[in-house]
């Protein structure tokens, strides 16, 4: 098989293909072969070595959380899932690579209606935007401010929100604009002002903070809750402890069940998720080096 591999923390030219023994799947598990691997802004940041804290990365390494593929091999005890089954969901060993791991209670079914490389980006996307809103108790008639509102995470945020009866202001460089609108947020500029636009579109104050971009925009966060940190929640940005805020990094584990639900969503139209671009799995470096400029609009994706 083929994987991308990094033997030391670095930019993005560490990653390299290499041929490796194709895995094993223990107890549990499946081997798949991945058919579309999703790039997240977490993989450049434990790439760099910047999540050691949260994600202990033993090296060398293969990145990547999330995949689309087949099913190659069943381990003991797995009964759900078969060969020849098509699947979505996370990896145990790195999806950047033809052949991958994952425990079978962390993959669903691949509706027919999807291709590939859209049930690739759904796991990390949906999953984290799902949780976060249940960790804020987002709920009807309530404001959200969201921070990197046009990414892969932030845009199905929106729409989720959106679709609990909230109203979304969401934070994206001008380019991204119309975009959310169609999503369903009121869009607004990041940067120096940002308190006092946010001010503008809601004068009551708004009622929950979901940042998922990490550039900065706690301490901005913080003035419009009046100063408190309550129901802030980033999923970005490395001063939340010194700030006070909450960061969540899904520790209890992503849903299968969740996972499945949203891909249905997603293949009658009712969850959209952008991909901004396709790259080989060769040219993984390319896709970082873009993740890592942050203005990725939608998901980018790797293909075996």
């Amino acid at each position: 098989m083929e994987a991308i591999v990094y033997e030391e923390f670095g930019g993005p030219g560490v990653l390299h293909l290499e041929r490796l023994d194709p895995p094993r799947p223990g107890p549990g598990q499946v081997r798949v072969a991945v058919r579309a691997a999703g790039v997240n802004p977490l993989d450049h940041k434990i790439r760099n070595g910047w999540m050691e804290g949260a994600f202990p990365t033993p090296l060398p390494a293969t990145p990547g959380a999330e995949f689309a593929g087949v099913v190659l091999e069943a381990g003991e005890g797995v009964t759900e899932f078969a060969p020849g089954d098509e699947v979505l969901g996370w990896s145990a060993t790195g999806s950047y690579a033809t052949e991958a791991l994952a425990e079978a209670a962390s993959l669903a079914r691949k509706p027919d209606g999807l291709s590939w490389e859209e049930a690739a980006v759904l796991p990390v996307a949906t999953d984290t935007a799902s949780r976060v809103l249940d960790e804020l108790a987002l709920t009807e008639g309530e404001t959200l401010l969201l921070h990197g509102a046009g990414g892969g995470v932030g845009s199905v945020a929106v729409q989720l929100a959106v679709a609990r009866g909230a109203t979304v202001i969401g934070t994206a460089s001008p380019a991204n604009h119309d975009y959310l609108r169609v999503l369903g947020a009121v869009p607004v500029a990041y940067g120096d002002g940002l308190v006092e636009r946010v001010r503008e579109l809601a004068p009551e104050g708004v009622d929950a903070v979901f940042d998922a971009s990490g550039r900065g925009a706690l301490p901005a966060s913080i003035e419009l809750r009046g100063g408190t940190t309550d129901r802030i929640v980033t999923i970005a940005d490395g001063d939340a402890a010194e700030l006070g805020v909450a960061f969540s990094s899904g520790g209890g584990g992503p849903s299968a069940d969740r996972l499945g639900a949203n891909a249905r969503l997603a293949e009658t139209g009712e969850l959209r998720v952008e991909i901004a671009q396709v790259f080989p799995l060769a040219d993984a470096a390319s896709a970082h080096a873009l993740s890592e400029g942050g203005h990725v609009r939608g998901k980018l994706v790797l293909l075996p």
